[in-house]
C-alpha cells in the first residue's frame, strides 16, 4: 500500500505517510527464520544458510534448489572447516544458476509402465526438471543446536515435488518426495548429483564398489551440469605417465569392478548397478547402499549413502578440469537412470542422499 493518508484539500510540501512493503527475504525470515536458519541475498539470488552448533554450515539457492556450499568441521581447531563442494558461476549473464554443487534432477520419460519396470526401454521426453523460478520455501525446522532443515517445493505438470535439505554436525542430507496427482502413471529418470571438490587428480578416488557391475553412461542433462552429456562421453588420451590405463568401455558394454578403489584421475562417466535384464530375476546383486569419496590431497574422505535410488553415478573430467581452474572435481550420487522410476496415480516415491564423515 503506497499511502495510508488522503487529503481532500491540496497542501503542497506535506509528505504522505507510507508503509514499506516487506522484501521476500524479510518475509521468509519472519516466517521461517530461527536459530541456525538465515535467509540472505547472495549475488542477487535468495539463499538460505543453515548452521549447527559446531560451526558446520551449508547454503541453498532457493529459486533452483541448488546446494552451493557445504563446510563441515573436519579438524579439532577453530578454523577447521573445509569446503566440500565444487561450484562455478554461470556463463550466461542472464542466468542466476551456478554450476556444480548438489542438485536434484527429475526428468520424465515416455511410455510409462504401470508394472513399475520399464527396463530402460523408454525414451526421454520433455524434462520434468523444475525451472529456475519454481522452488519456494514451504517449511523449516531446527532444534537450535545440532539439526536444522529447510523444505522446498514446486509443481511440475501432475507431479508435486518436495525437497528437504538437512544439516547435522557430522553429516548433511538431501531428500526428495515425488507425488503423482494425475490419472496416469509417470515414468521418471532421477538422481541427486554431488560435485565434490578435490585438491589434485592423482589423489581422487571412490572406494566401496568392488565386484559391482557398471557400464558407460552419460549423466542426464541439468541446469547445473559442468560437463554436458556429450562432453562426458568424449574419449581422452591417457598421457605419458599413465601406466595401467585402460580405455573406457563403449556405451552399453558391461564390466565388473575388480579393484577396491577406483582412481578418478582419468575421464570417465559410469553407472554402477545391476544390468536391467538381471533385475527380472528373483535374485540379483544390487549396488551397495554406501561408498566413500577419497580426497587424498587434503587427507579427507566422505561417505555417500543412497536411499530409494537403485544406481550410483560416477564421473570425472580428467584433463578437461584444467579449463575450469586449478582444482579438481568429480560428480557422483544416487540415481535411477537405467530403469526409470514409475509413480502411479495418487502414489508417492521417496529417495535421498546422505553425506557423512568422521574427519574429526
Amino acid at each position: 500500500m503506497a499511502s495510508i493518508l488522503s487529503f481532500s484539500v491540496p497542501k503542497p510540501n506535506i509528505p504522505k505517510a507510507s508503509i514499506a512493503t516487506p522484501t521476500i527475504l524479510e518475509t521468509l525470515d519472519q516466517k521461517f527464520g530461527r536459530k541456525g536458519i538465515k535467509f540472505v541475498d547472495s549475488g542477487d539470488v535468495p539463499t538460505v544458510e543453515l548452521q549447527v552448533r559446531n560451526g558446520s554450515s551449508l547454503k541453498v539457492q532457493i529459486p533452483n534448489g541448488l546446494v552451493t556450499s557445504y563446510k563441515p568441521k573436519v579438524y579439532w581447531k577453530d578454523d577447521g572447516f573445509e569446503e566440500v563442494l565444487y561450484t562455478l558461476p554461470s556463463n550466461d549473464a542472464s542466468s542466476v544458476n551456478c554450476k556444480g554443487g548438489i542438485g536434484l534432477v527429475v526428468n520424465e520419460v515416455s511410455e510409462p509402465s504401470t508394472k513399475g519396470n520399464a527396463l530402460g526401454r523408454s525414451k526421454v521426453a520433455a524434462p520434468a526438471q523444475p525451472e529456475a523460478s519454481e522452488w519456494t520455501v514451504t517449511d523449516a525446522d531446527s532444534d537450535s543446536i545440532d539439526a536444522v532443515q529447510v523444505e522446498l517445493s514446486c509443481t511440475r505438470g501432475t507431479l508435486e515435488l518436495s525437497y528437504v535439505v538437512s544439516l547435522y554436525p557430522l553429516s548433511m542430507a538431501t531428500a526428495v518426495i515425488l507425488k503423482n496427482n494425475g490419472r496416469k502413471s509417470v515414468s521418471l529418470n532421477s538422481g541427486i548429483f554431488t560435485h565434490f571438490l578435490s585438491k589434485k587428480r592423482n589423489g581422487t578416488g571412490i572406494q566401496g564398489l568392488k565386484k559391482c557391475s557398471y557400464c558407460t553412461q552419460p549423466p542426464p542433462s541439468s541446469p547445473f551440469e559442468i560437463l554436458s552429456p556429450s562432453e562426458s562421453l568424449k574419449t581422452e588420451e591417457p598421457g605419458l605417465f599413465s601406466f595401467g590405463w585402460e580405455p573406457e568401455k563403449k556405451r552399453g558394454e558391461w564390466a565388473v569392478q575388480d579393484v577396491p578403489i577406483t582412481v578418478l584421475k582419468h575421464k570417465l562417466s559410469r553407472v554402477y548397478g545391476a544390468p536391467p535384464e538381471e533385475r527380472l530375476k528373483g535374485f540379483y546383486q544390487s549396488t551397495p547402499s554406501k561408498y566413500d569419496f577419497i580426497d587424498q590431497g587434503r587427507e579427507l574422505f566422505f561417505r555417500v549413502i543412497r536411499m530409494g535410488y537403485d544406481d550410483i553415478y560416477v564421473s570425472s573430467p580428467g584433463s578437461l578440469s584444467q579449463k575450469y581452474g586449478e582444482d579438481y572435481f568429480i560428480c557422483t550420487g544416487p540415481a535411477s537412470l537405467l530403469v526409470p522410476i514409475v509413480v502411479n496415480p495418487g502414489e508417492e516415491w521417496r529417495g535421498a542422499q546422505m553425506i557423512e564423515h568422521d574427519n574429526l
